[in-house]
């Protein structure tokens, strides 16, 4: 990993690629680099079983920093990035502090998505293999696994579909350390930037039991805007 890759979570940019010759660290880098949104913020909603919350992400030196509107107020964590590194951070008693593993897994506003999802800190884990290829809907898909390096957070192995010609991921999947399913991510649709590149505007995280979905909550963007109120 090298110091420019800054990776905004969630946003889905369409990136022309080479469909062959590519190992799994390259899709992987390719995915990460195809989801950098540099020049605006993004603000939206999650919509789920807990109602809706307004949530921000935006760059903040090589910080990306989150955060969701809850009682009332903005409340903010940051992924930092460096070299071979990544970890989250929240704030308290104005200090930065490393985020407690216990609550990678805690759901934000009663929705599907976690702390953890949000962040998309699981596409940083090291040694990606590339399994093979599949369709995802109508999408040619290379489909690559990673285990989680450590003991923190809901996820053992994720599963990433990247776009053959895009480069973009179509779906994630993750599961615990029983090779049970717990949740699914599915990007449904993307909209178009003033410079011709593409962001993510919606996208469907269902909580599985197995095969089975037991919830779903959705994450959609507006256009994206320059500036997040709150914690800057």
């Amino acid at each position: 990993m090298t110091k420019r890759w800054i990776f905004k979570a969630l946003a889905v940019a369409v990136m022309a690629m080479p469909a062959r010759g590519q190992d799994a660290e390259q899709l992987m880098e390719r995915a990460r680099l195809a989801a950098t949104l540099q020049h605006a913020d993004l603000t939206g909603e999650i919509s789920g079983p807990g109602g809706k919350t307004h949530v921000g992400l935006f760059l903040k030196g090589k910080n990306i920093q989150f955060q969701f509107h809850e009682n009332g107020k903005w409340v903010p964590f940051h992924l930092r990035l460096g070299d071979d590194q990544f970890d989250l951070f929240e704030f308290k008693g104005g200090k930065t502090v490393r985020f407690p593993a216990a609550k990678l897994k805690m759901p934000i506003a009663g929705s599907d998505l976690t702390y953890e999802d949000l962040s998309f800190r699981f596409l940083y884990w090291p040694n990606p293999k590339l399994e093979g290829d599949e369709r995802v809907s109508t999408h040619d898909c290379w489909k690559i696994r990673v285990n989680n390096p450590g003991g923190k957070g809901a996820y053992s192995v994720i599963y990433v579909w990247v776009h053959k010609k895009f480069g973009a991921f179509m779906k994630i999947e993750g599961f615990d350390r029983s090779g049970k399913r717990l949740k699914r991510f599915e990007v449904r649709e993307v909209q178009k930037l003033s410079d011709g590149s593409y962001t993510l505007k919606r996208m469907d995280v269902s909580s599985m039991n197995g095969n089975r979905t037991s919830s779903r909550s959705t994450l959609e963007f507006d256009k994206p805007k320059r500036v997040v109120p709150g914690a800057r």
